[in-house]
């Protein structure tokens, strides 16, 4: 009987606990040894007070029933955050309420669709003008820096004993600049990871933030150029928040595959915060973009005084699909 009453539509569910409702009065009228009379007096308005009362509360019951999969749905549709796409409204039996939830459905569908291309294309932009930055600053500004640094000790079996001690300050500023571009050249664009592969340039990435990092990362993963760069680009920005906010002693970076899903972990012993306190900033922000252009699943979870832990799951492609598909 249950099943056959959700597969009603509104309309008539409405229609019938109205009705109910109404036959209950009715009968309560017709059959109870009730009288009315006129004018009323007070313990006949009492009997019917305490009728509308019950009818009220049937009224209610039956409502609430019949209105459960719209409130449903409208919590579905309040809870959907674009950032985190799959989420999808139940449909119910009710056609008028199925109708409802697949054309939300529908919706959600163009709109992730549209908005991963959009992301994609955006992210081909960035990585594009991230390359040229990171080539002209080590092409340009680099060589310049080393000119600048030969001459200097070009200078130095000419210059005065009293002014040698402000050509080594030169000579240091000068090798520290070029270290300095270099290093924001590597940063902008991981050079390790087109020429070397994905282990090496995680390899060096977890070298290279002067935090002692545990890592395990395995050697073969089935992944395509764009997933390795959105991998390498959130353990980029996981790490850098570890250094600048956790003030931990301490990380863990891992990269495994099982299961059909590889998973990039990144841990830290770091103060942590209350899970309902992460901050929604550019950088999380970022890498919830990136795992949402390549359909994978971002978590970031935390606790005062325990550290946090940043997890991205990325399944097995699809046997026929294209595994060099890349942004950049």
């Amino acid at each position: 009987m249950r099943p056959r009453l959700d597969k009603l539509p509104l309309f008539w569910r409405v229609f019938a606990a109205n009705a109910i409702v109404l036959a209950l009065a009715f009968a309560g009228l017709a059959l109870a040894p009730v009288t009315v009379s006129a004018p009323v007096a007070a313990s006949e308005l009492a009997v019917l007070a305490v009728g509308l009362a019950g009818l009220l509360v049937v009224d209610l019951m039956l409502l609430r029933t019949a209105f459960a999969p719209l409130d449903a749905l409208a919590d579905t549709m309040r809870r959907h955050d674009p950032l985190a796409p799959g989420a999808r409204a139940g449909v119910p039996g009710d056609p008028d309420l199925a109708a409802l939830a697949n054309a939300f459905n529908d919706m959600l569908d163009r709109l992730e669709t549209e908005r991963r291309e959009s992301a994609r294309q955006a992210l081909t932009l960035q990585e594009a003008e991230r390359q040229r930055v990171a080539r002209e600053l080590h092409d340009e500004v680099g060589q310049t820096l080393t000119g600048v640094m030969l001459q200097v000790e070009g200078l130095a079996s000419a210059i005065p004993e009293e002014l040698r001690d402000q050509l080594d300050v030169l000579r240091e500023t000068a090798r520290h600049g070029t270290e300095e571009v270099r290093r924001i050249a590597r940063r902008l664009r991981p050079d390790a990871l087109d020429e070397l592969g994905l282990h090496s340039a995680m390899a060096a990435l977890a070298t290279s933030f002067g935090l002692p990092i545990e890592r395990r990362i395995d050697t073969e993963l089935p992944l395509s150029r764009e997933q390795e760069l959105v991998v390498y680009r959130v353990a980029q920005e996981a790490l850098t928040n570890v250094v600048r906010h956790a003030h931990a002693s301490r990380a863990d970076l891992e990269l495994h595959h099982e299961n059909r899903e590889t998973v990039l972990t990144i841990r830290d012993d770091g103060r942590g915060m209350a899970s309902g306190s992460l901050p929604s900033s550019n950088g999380i922000r970022g890498m919830r973009e990136r795992a949402m252009l390549i359909g994978a699943q971002l978590t970031i979870e935390s606790r005062p005084g325990q550290g946090t832990e940043v997890r991205l799951t990325i399944d097995d492609p699809p046997e026929d699909s294209n595994p060099d598909r890349c942004v950049a």
